[in-house]
């Protein structure tokens, strides 16, 4: 795995790990102090609704990283080569344009939704909004270093493990 890569790999599992054991702690203590006062805590239901999408983008770029997304490469298979070569490039680079569009895109929308606070712990909106920023952000260098392989096959071919991340 390349340093780019393992670094995004292990920022996104802490997320979901951190993430998935926060949502099942609040979520199993407001159970069991339901269940035992009749009582919940306000914040109990808001937290996790913060959280979730922390822990949904970081799965997307994890399944990116380990080409666990579907694709459809029946097309590729039938061409040479040569050709499949530079059609990856062409993808990934598009791939790596239209993740940092939509990076760029959520920044400029930061702003706006910023004014916009959940009701009991007041966070921003632009907090939600931050991770698929920051997700896009991580999609896009994923793409951008996969067309990188894809110019340099002599060094993927001396180590099969640098194959391109599978995006699509």
């Amino acid at each position: 795995m390349k340093p780019v890569e393992r670094g995004i790999v292990l920022i996104c599992q802490a997320v979901m790990w951190i993430t998935t054991a926060v949502i099942f702690f609040i979520l199993c203590a407001n159970t069991v102090l339901r269940y035992s006062t009749g009582a919940s805590l306000q914040w109990a239901a808001e937290l996790p609704e913060l959280l979730f999408p922390w822990m949904v983008m970081a799965g997307i770029v994890l399944g990116a990283a380990h080409g666990s997304h579907i694709t459809t490469s029946f097309l590729m298979d039938t061409v040479p080569a040569p050709v499949r070569r530079i059609v990856a490039l062409l993808v990934w680079l598009a791939v790596c344009g239209l993740y940092g569009l939509l990076a760029w895109s959520t920044w400029q929308m930061l702003p706006i939704v910023h004014d916009e606070a959940s009701p009991v712990l007041g966070v921003p909106g632009s907090v939600t909004y931050g991770c698929v920023m920051v997700g896009m952000l991580m999609l896009s260098i994923l793409a951008l270093q996969s067309a990188w392989h894809v110019l340099r096959p002599a060094a993927m071919a001396a180590h099969p493990e640098h194959q391109p991340v599978s995006i699509t």
